[in-house]
């Protein structure tokens, strides 16, 4: 049992922190740059979320996710999401095996991370097929309903450029993710550093540093992090403040936002605030952990109204402006 190995939950965290700084380590082996975006979908595994990343092709999003699996030694599954799939395409069928019985056939959503590909291609029949899985982490099919493997995490992506033939996700599936990450392109010198090493024929060997009953460990451990009263206020307040008409919004939210962050909002402020401390080697997260996390889990929860977009406001500029 990992527990017995820790004297104290403080040893534990300890623990993290350097399981942790090794992981990243052995990602950057493979992904160069993209330090942030690295961070943020770790921060989004072990506060057990889901994460979109959104950005242009060719920035490794796909690659970035393999290598974190693997760096895991995780399962993994890559669905691509095409306007053909149906839902029985990704939870799987029952089908009459040489018995005339009925059996289950598992489709690739039974593995620990998803690799959700282009996730606005398919139709929204196919995208509520995740929802399930992402909330319960059950699926039901033929009216049995079967567990997912634990950890599980759904990592889609999304193009923002070409929007021709996709279908935008719906608010109910976009509010389950924790984060919207926005991957950009590489600096130059990083850009270099990806030419040199891609071209060639050598191959990266990723060590394992983490098994899965170990994840589910630190997991649980960062939900048993304290947090003071006045940082649970702030956050609270934080995701109240975009919604246009309340008492702690200000007047560029007034005017500018139709819709504002709901209570799951609130609730992974904390847990990534929590997630964030610790891999920072804090005991207890404070207001700047609350306001490292809450870019890219308040994006994807607002919307602009008319005037917004006509005036040039853009949502990271509301947030900041209630930071």
């Amino acid at each position: 049992m990992i527990e017995n190995q820790y004297k104290s939950d403080v040893e534990a965290l300890d623990a993290f922190v350097q399981k942790y700084n090794l992981l990243t380590k052995e990602i950057s082996k493979v992904i160069v740059g993209q330090d942030d975006v690295i961070k943020k979908v770790l921060i989004t595994i072990f506060s057990r979320g889901h994460c979109l990343l959104v950005g242009v092709p060719g920035l490794a999003k796909t690659l970035l996710i393999n290598t974190i699996s693997d760096a895991l030694g995780l399962k993994f599954n890559r669905i691509q999401f095409t306007p053909d799939l149906m839902p029985s395409d990704i939870i799987g069928s029952e089908i009459l095996d040489e018995n005339k019985n009925f059996k289950f056939i598992k489709g690739p959503l039974f593995a620990n991370i998803i690799l959700a590909d282009e996730i606005n291609r398919t139709p929204p029949k196919t995208q509520s097929a995740l929802l399930e899985a992402m909330q319960e982490k059950t699926v039901t099919a033929a009216g049995h309903q079967y567990k997912l493997d634990n950890p599980f995490f759904v990592l889609a992506t999304q193009n923002p450029i070409e929007q021709e033939g996709t279908y935008p996700l719906p608010e109910a599936q976009l509010d389950r993710f924790m984060f919207n990450i926005w991957v950009d392109y590489p600096k130059y010198q990083e850009e270099l550093a990806i030419v040199k090493s891609t071209t060639t024929d050598s191959a990266v060997q990723l060590n394992k540093m983490m098994s899965a009953e170990e994840i589910v460990f630190f997991q649980n451990l960062i939900r048993k992090i304290p947090v003071t009263d006045n940082v649970i206020e702030y956050a609270v307040k934080l995701a109240s403040s975009t919604r246009a008409g309340s008492e702690f919004s200000n007047a560029m939210v007034n005017d500018y936002l139709s819709w504002g962050a709901g209570p799951r909002a609130s609730q992974y402020l904390i847990i990534g605030a929590k997630c964030h401390a610790a891999i920072n080697g804090k005991y207890s997260p404070d207001i700047e952990d609350v306001k490292a996390v809450a870019e890219p889990i308040l994006r994807h929860r607002i919307v602009r109204n008319y005037k917004a977009e006509a005036d040039g406001y853009s949502i990271e500029k509301i947030i900041e402006s209630l930071l």
